[in-house]
């Protein structure tokens, strides 16, 4: 079999059937006796409410026949393909489609049945439930289908796949990224497919759609479990494996309602492609990517998410300011990696705040990476404001940061770059920075990192030597340890330090873990071990900073609950974590 986890843009239907084409052209050269491709591969994932157009589900429609003919004219009109796409019900309801390809037509359609409507998807708001499994015999194999959720959930066409007594589930999957998730994916796996009785291949995609990131990391499992194959994560790749299978029984094409344990029906459909056994050939040498650290994984979720905004939004380069700090570092190493050096500007804009040392290690990164970087002073812009204004204390501050919002603004406008935000999770969590200002931009990298996953990614990233996967040759130290080692500060007044306003990042981000992330009220916080003074103090912070998250530009989801598509709490509200 041929697992061709691939990046399809959302809505470029003509785009991602050539894409679904140049792999499948890949399989067919490999000799696969099918050929698989994610959910939702024919219109990019997750369409979101673009299904509940109907122009664009019958667009999608006639792109999966077209696919089906174009196929058969490259002269793999005998490769089964799976694929996912949208499709609608008799009803005339969106559904999350796949479709078996063959012979020039569409062999057969289902739809997913179990909707996701948790985390980052909302599925139930979009789509009808499928009630089909579709079962293909390939090389005198049952092969079953079935569509990303319906692997998660107990019942429904995992137990019916067991009782159509196929010899393999095939599941076209679309789950992004999360940290530290990926050992309860291959443990779901292995469990599965010991549930079903049968080996279990799962093709996912790969690429990023505006907050998500999707990581591939496709995967085949024996009937008890064990790990045959594994193709690499946040890259396109054509997994190619053996997997041997038992004889189907003997059986009758047409369609069989069967009761699939979770209180519905199932109705087993079976196609057949081809009955007689698989040609003798030489093996396939199993493929086993090597796992990723945490560290390696989410740099690969970050420059993923950043590349594929970029490109897939039709920006040339990016612009950030370049201030000194640990943030504007990495997310200048992050677009360097994602984008190539040449892609990112840095704009250096010194106040008469800015330390000497900030402004010469902002210098060295530029000079270690080999950004394109110009020097634009704010003191004169700040004393234009201060003169008609005569603003004070926060006010002031705040003007410092705006000024420089509006100066990375103005240079996007006039020459068509993207501007990168610099904010992390825990600013963004408590309020510590200037709407308008630092929040100003089109994208942000670091939105889903607190500030201590910020100093752990750079120092992991200048541990790199020389390029490999999603790295660039930046040097063998892109980011100027001084960077790293120096205290935190926004320098919008003399001598200012994080600390000033805020406990450290080793104390801070542990408990805006288990309030953003976990979701424990006050009492559940102190009961974990913080101090009840600085939970109140926390809390208050957090929960008056709703309306600057929710103005901020959206970023990869890295976390198990982002700022945006996961946590969705009002502005006004007057609810409050008391004693």
């Amino acid at each position: 079999m041929a697992l061709a986890q691939v990046n399809p843009t959302v809505g470029d239907l003509a785009g991602n059937a050539e894409l679904v084409l140049a792999w499948a052209r890949r399989a067919g050269a490999a000799g696969a006796d099918l050929a698989a491709f994610p959910e939702m591969a024919l219109t990019g994932h997750p369409v979101e409410d673009l299904a509940l157009r109907a122009s664009f589900v019958e667009a999608s429609r006639r792109s999966v026949a077209a696919l089906a003919a174009r196929l058969a004219e490259d002269g793999l009109g005998g490769l089964p393909v799976a694929v996912g796409y949208l499709d609608s019900d008799a009803a005339g309801r969106p559904v999350n489609a796949l479709a078996w390809l063959h012979g020039g037509a569409v062999l057969l359609r289902s739809a997913k049945h179990h909707l996701s409507d948790s985390g980052v998807f909302d599925e139930f708001r979009c789509f009808a439930p499928g009630d089909r499994l579709p079962v293909l015999r390939i090389r005198g194999a049952d092969v079953a289908a079935a569509v990303c959720e319906d692997l998660w959930q107990d019942g429904g066409p995992v137990s019916a796949t067991a009782d159509a007594g196929a010899g393999l589930l095939l599941v076209l999957d679309g789950t992004p990224y999360e940290r530290g998730a990926d050992g309860a994916r291959l443990d779901l796996y292995a469990r599965r497919a010991r549930q079903a009785g049968c080996a279990l291949a799962c093709v996912n995609l790969v690429g990023g759609q505006d907050e998500l990131v999707f990581d591939g990391g496709s995967v085949v499992v024996a009937a008890d479990g064990a790990l045959l194959a594994r193709a690499p994560r946040f890259v396109q790749h054509l997994l190619v494996t053996d997997v041997t299978l038992p004889d189907a029984a003997p059986a009758a094409e047409g369609a069989f309602p069967r009761d699939a344990h979770d209180g519905t029906v199932i109705t087993i459909e079976r196609r057949f492609a081809s009955t007689g056994p698989a040609p003798a050939r030489a093996p396939v040498t199993a493929e086993l990517a090597a796992p990723l650290t945490e560290a390696a994984e989410v740099y690969g979720a970050l420059v993923t998410g950043v590349r594929d905004y970029v490109g897939k939004n039709g920006f040339r380069s990016v612009v950030l300011g370049l201030s000194g700090g640990i943030d504007s570092a990495l997310v200048a190493t992050v677009a360097a990696d994602a984008l190539g050096p040449e892609r990112v500007h840095a704009v250096l804009m010194p106040s008469r705040y800015s330390s000497e040392h900030s402004l010469s290690d902002a210098a060295d990164l530029v000079e270690r990476q080999g950004l394109h970087s110009r020097i634009v002073p704010i003191n004169d812009l700040v004393a234009a404001y201060d003169k008609e204004l005569a603003l004070t204390g926060l006010a002031a501050e705040n003007l410092q940061a705006r000024i420089r919002g509006t100066v990375l603004m103005a240079l996007s406008n006039q020459e068509g770059h993207l501007v990168l935000t610099t904010g992390n999770k825990s600013e963004l969590a408590v309020g510590y920075s200037t709407l308008y200002g630092d929040s100003a931009g089109g994208f942000g990298p670091l939105k889903d990192l607190t500030k201590t996953r910020v100093w752990e990614l750079s120092r992991w990233r200048n541990a790199r030597r020389g390029p490999g996967p999603l790295l660039s040759d930046l040097g063998p130290e892109p980011i100027p340890p001084a960077v790293i080692d120096k205290e935190p500060s926004a320098e919008l007044r003399p001598d200012q330090r994080d600390t000033d306003a805020l406990p450290p990042y080793d104390v801070l981000d542990p408990l805006l873990d288990d309030y953003v992330e976990r979701d424990l009220g006050r009492d559940a916080l102190v009961a974990a071990g913080h101090d009840p003074a600085l939970v109140e103090r926390v809390i208050r912070l957090v929960d008056a900073a709703e309306h600057k998250r929710r103005q901020y530009p959206p970023g990869p989801k890295t976390s198990a609950k982002d700022f945006g598509r996961d946590r969705r709490l009002p502005i006004t509200s007057r609810w409050r974590e008391s004693r």
